[in-house]
């Protein structure tokens, strides 16, 4: 299941190039500028810009955080032959998982559990029935579906702390609708610890420290999920982490019914929202309730957004119409 969010930093007027902290500084303290960084994970590139007085520390800790992302990609990509997440597909069990896996790991089932099993990461082999009836121009047979899908089982999944097991040959896991939200996490902590206070973060979802100048909040453009170069919100980031999940991305047909992202009961895409944008406490969340959203539908998604302590989404239809929870921020265009 490739995954990848769709947003765009959306600063008003002015890019972050060259930004400074704005406003008083009381004890004259050092003025703030910005100072960026980039590379690639996970088949996109991630990027940083921290504010800061020193560039000798915002460049450490920007290169301590960019370590991060790397180190989440390395054990968590389906593609990378060295990594834990391709060893485990492959032959179906993984001696001594890293703690960053079995972390993730254990979120994922808790999820599975929250969700009634609409987040599955034991999806993946629907992803490659579809992907490779791509390669032929077509959709995949109702028996590959129904195939595939029979490989489909979260509780299959079997996690120690010296072993990783799949419970039947065939089936595999994708960390892909989690491990950019955890990357976030790992790469902010990485900030923190170098003693940076004001940062915005892009693994593919979206994390923050502070605000990008006095009493200004870092605010995200969320895509229309129809419109190119729309914007379905505006999202003042006020602390939590930020994820978006969309039908639009990755598709396998021009009207976007059938996508990345598989509902378990069925082994088909999902067929009422075409994006769900997720505040939460951590990336990790926000990444993996994303996903789950989308398969869930808006009255069960926002029932559990509600249940759940500072989770705020937004959800916007196929048919264009827009649901939120009630305290989703949002400022006007």
């Amino acid at each position: 299941m490739h995954r990848r969010t769709l947003l765009s930093a959306s600063l008003g007027l002015g890019s972050l190039a060259g930004l400074t902290y704005l406003g008083s500084r009381p004890n004259a303290q050092p003025e703030l500028t910005t100072h960026t960084g980039s590379g690639r994970a996970f088949g996109t590139t991630v990027s940083i810009r921290v504010l800061h007085h020193d560039p000798v520390t915002a460049q450490a800790a920007i290169d301590d955080a960019l370590a991060q992302v790397s180190l989440v990609d390395a054990l968590m990509s389906l593609h990378q032959t060295s990594s834990q997440v391709f060893q485990l597909n492959a032959t179906g069990q993984l001696s001594h998982p890293d703690a960053h896996v079995r972390k993730v790991l254990a979120y994922a089932r808790q999820l599975a559990s929250q969700t009634g099993g609409a987040f599955d990461i034991t999806v993946q082999p629907l992803w490659l029935a579809f992907s490779q009836a791509q390669t032929r121009g077509a959709l995949p047979a109702p028996q590959a579906i129904t195939e595939a899908k029979a490989l489909v089982n979260w509780q299959g999944l079997r996690v120690d702390a010296n072993q990783i097991q799949l419970a039947r040959p065939g089936m595999a896991i994708t960390l892909n609708g989690l491990a950019q939200g955890y990357a976030v996490d790992l790469a902010l902590a990485a900030l923190r610890a170098r003693g940076i206070t004001h940062a915005l973060l892009d693994t593919g979802e979206f994390g923050a420290l502070g605000n990008k100048a006095a009493n200004q909040p870092w605010v995200l453009g969320i895509k229309d999920p129809r419109q190119t170069d729309a914007l379905a919100a505006r999202v003042p980031l006020d602390g939590r982490q930020l994820a978006t999940s969309g039908d639009y991305e990755t598709t396998f047909s021009p009207d976007y019914r059938h996508h990345h992202i598989f509902d378990p009961a069925t082994g088909d895409s999902p067929t009422t929202l075409a994006s769900a944008t997720v505040l939460a406490p951590t990336g990790l969340m926000a990444d993996g309730l994303s996903t789950a959203f989308m398969v869930m539908g808006a009255d069960k998604a926002l029932a559990l957004a509600a249940a759940l302590p500072q989770v705020d989404a937004l959800l916007v239809g196929k048919d264009g119409s827009r649901r939120k929870t009630a305290y989703f921020p949002e400022l006007n265009a």
